[in-house]
């Protein structure tokens, strides 16, 4: 690997303490990361399903006034239960308190029990993704609106893979597009996203590609940047050992 990618780190914010994830985001930082991540749940997503867990725009405030490099987001918030005008304000502000430094991450969200125990409507995949749709002009049209404004340009991320709406949303949209593994899956839904964006009449070089990977997966970077890819993010996991970063790190030609 010669060519330089950026490099990003998601802390999963379950099955640890909130000291635990100070000293994640501070350390990623530190190391030079182009990008630092949570996700946006009520609950873990693996081990114990009764265990320590902690919401993601709270834990971005505090990242904002702990680092001072890495730019921060949620990877990704759920528009079913993020008030889309409400969820602009909250990441203008995120968005102050780092210097410019917020992505904000949405998408249509899709974990039932997040919904279910806190009231919030699941419905069907069609719904979300409906949701979705109409929250993206309402976030940037609220963007445009706020006083003061953000301090950075407040980059739209949407995750996820759906061929006919979500991919279609991001390239109306987004100016960022996360996946996952293996490259060849992720290389076939960027080949797709690049026709949408011809769709649209956007140059499909405007949104910048982005995968997820798990250190077992790290084989897989030569094949996903042939395939276009420019910024990889490791998945962090408690108790958040800089080695697999460090080797991504150096992977990517940091």
């Amino acid at each position: 690997m010669t060519a330089k990618l950026k490099v990003g780190y998601q802390i999963h914010p379950q099955h640890c303490t909130l000291a635990d994830i100070r000293r994640a985001y501070r350390a990623a930082d530190a190391l030079g990361v182009d990008s630092i991540w949570t996700w946006d749940h009520m609950f873990p997503l693996y081990g114990d399903p009764e265990g320590a867990h902690f919401e993601c725009t709270s834990v971005l405030a505090a990242m904002a006034v702990e680092t001072s490099h890495a730019q921060l987001g949620a990877l990704v918030a759920s528009t079913t239960y993020r008030n889309p005008e409400l969820y602009a304000y909250t990441i203008a502000t995120i968005d102050q308190l780092s210097g410019g430094r917020a992505i904000l991450g949405i998408g249509a969200g899709w974990n039932r029990r997040d919904h279910d125990e806190y009231g919030i409507e699941f419905g069907d995949a069609p719904y979300r993704l409906r949701e979705l749709g109409k929250a993206l002009p309402r976030i940037k049209e609220r963007l445009g609106k706020l006083k003061p404004p953000p301090v950075g340009s407040v980059p739209i991320m949407i995750g996820g893979g759906g061929e006919k709406v979500t991919l279609r949303l991001v390239a109306q949209h987004a100016d960022m597009w996360n996946y996952f593994t293996p490259a060849s899956e992720w290389a076939r839904k960027s080949r797709l996203l690049d026709e949408w964006c011809e769709r649209v009449g956007r140059p499909p070089g405007e949104v910048e590609r982005t995968c997820m990977v798990a250190p077992d997966a790290f084989r897989e970077v030569d094949g996903l940047v042939e395939a276009g890819c420019t910024h990889l993010i490791l998945e962090g996991k408690a108790p958040f050992s800089m080695a697999p970063l460090e080797e991504l790190l150096r992977l990517a030609g940091h």
